[in-house]
């Protein structure tokens, strides 16, 4: 599997009979899957269709799906009204009149409402409707198509700048690493410093007390523990690359964990050049993240 991204735009257009159509669908960034159709008045019933195909093809993102339907020849259909629905709109504007203090509606608003004003062709037989939509279920897919090429490409490209950031990270990891702050020499001379001026103290420390304040000051100097935890999360995020597929979450997991042990790295830090690498490598994971964010 590869990995995609969740922007893309695709159009696809054709005709059929005297029936012109394009198709026109975009997707962005989005927590998760959100499908929006624009239908032109007698296509209704293609919202579900068009819901089913995009899920069929996208995991995530903000999709928008757009039908433009236009009469190259002949009749452009007649208009009817659907009295039924118009009807069941101006009882329920009666029996809320008493009820409220807004105006009745209007003739024009009540013919905007969806589904009150019909485009019908009475002289379209069965054939000819099957072929319509049989025309546009095909102009969607290779809209569909196109868009998941798109996605894939863009995804290519978020991926090789996911992995150059990996490399920027482990780069530094391993310049934190052979930092003095992190030698275990130089962190068991620190401690045994700093114990010696705690017995030093006045009045002296009982024995048990001093034994919690020199736990407590081998947790805070020792960067290891962060160290290694950032080396498993860089493999783990290699991983998920080469794995590809909708991956995108648990790689914005792994950037909140990134940044968790940058933190605690910066936190413990008593060495100016340990301080200085944790705050690059909180720029470069926030690189890394803002990369995670566009795939799906």
């Amino acid at each position: 599997m590869t990995v995609a991204s969740m922007t893309g735009f695709a159009r696809a257009e054709g005709s059929v009979g005297d029936l012109r159509w394009v198709w026109e669908i975009k997707s962005v960034n989005g927590r998760s899957l959100d499908v929006r159709c624009r239908l032109p008045t007698g296509f209704d019933a293609f919202d579900p269709v068009v819901r089913a195909a995009v899920a069929e093809r996208c995991k995530r993102g903000n999709v928008s799906a757009a039908l433009t339907v236009t009469r190259v020849t002949g009749s452009a259909g007649q208009i009817r009204i659907n009295r039924e629905l118009l009807d069941q709109l101006l009882g329920l504007a009666q029996e809320l009149r008493g009820q409220t203090e807004v105006a009745p509606p209007r003739l024009d608003g009540l013919l905007a409402v969806k589904g009150v004003v019909e485009l019908v062709d009475e002289e379209e037989t069965e054939e000819v409707r099957a072929a319509h939509e049989d025309a546009l279920r095909a102009g969607l897919a290779e809209a569909l198509d196109a868009l998941g090429v798109m996605r894939l490409q863009e995804g290519a490209r978020l991926a090789k700048l996911a992995l150059g950031h990996l490399d920027d990270i482990e780069r530094l990891h391993a310049a934190a690493a052979a930092t003095a702050a992190a030698q275990p020499e130089n962190l068991k001379a620190r401690l045994k410093a700093q114990v010696e001026a705690l017995l030093d103290a006045s009045p002296a420390l009982p024995p048990d007390r001093l034994a919690q304040e020199a736990a407590l000051l081998a947790a805070k100097s020792d960067v290891r523990e962060e160290l290694d935890r950032l080396a498993a999360h860089v493999a783990a995020a290699r991983a998920l690359l080469a794995a590809g597929g909708p991956i995108g979450r648990k790689l914005d997991f792994l950037c909140q964990e990134f940044n968790r042990e940058a933190n605690t790295l910066c936190s413990k830090s008593s060495d100016v050049e340990l301080t200085r690498i944790g705050l690059d490598l909180k720029a470069a994971i926030e690189q890394l993240r803002e990369q995670v964010q566009n795939i799906e």
